[in-house]
C-alpha cells in the first residue's frame, strides 16, 4: 500500500474504522453508510486504483480477495443463504474512491436488476 487515498489511510490506521478482518494482504471494515443490514468494504492493501487498471501481476491478490470475501461471509449467519458482492469501476460505474474495493452486502434478499 503506497497511496494516500481514503482507503490507504484507513488501512494505515490514520482514520478509524470498524475492522472486520485484516491480514497482510487484505483489510475489511463496516461501511459508514450501509446499504444493507450487513455492508462490509473489502480492499486489498496494495493500492490499485480500479478494476480497469488491474495488471496481470495483480491476479493473485484479487483471487485472494475472493477467498477472503467467502471467509468473511461465513462469519455472519445472515449470509448463509447468499450475499451480494459489488465492485464499481470508474466514474460512470459509480466508483467514488479510487482504490479497488468490493462491497459485501448481506442480511436481506436482493433483486435483479439492481436499481
Amino acid at each position: 500500500m503506497s497511496g494516500n487515498c481514503l482507503f490507504c489511510r484507513i488501512i494505515r490506521g490514520e482514520i478509524v474504522s470498524n475492522r472486520i478482518y485484516e491480514d497482510n494482504k487484505v483489510f475489511a471494515f463496516r461501511d459508514v453508510n450501509p446499504q444493507a443490514p450487513i455492508h462490509i468494504i473489502v480492499v486489498p492493501k496494495k493500492h490499485i486504483s480500479g478494476l480497469n487498471l488491474v495488471l496481470e501481476e495483480d491476479e493473485e491478490i484479487l483471487g485472494y480477495v475472493q477467498v477472503v470475501i467467502s471467509r468473511i461471509s461465513k462469519q455472519f449467519t445472515e449470509m448463509k443463504n447468499g450475499f451480494r458482492m459489488i465492485n464499481n469501476c470508474g466514474v460512470d460505474g459509480g466508483q467514488t474512491i479510487f482504490h479497488i474495493h468490493y462491497h459485501l452486502l448481506g442480511g436481506r434478499v436482493f433483486s435483479w436488476p439492481p436499481g
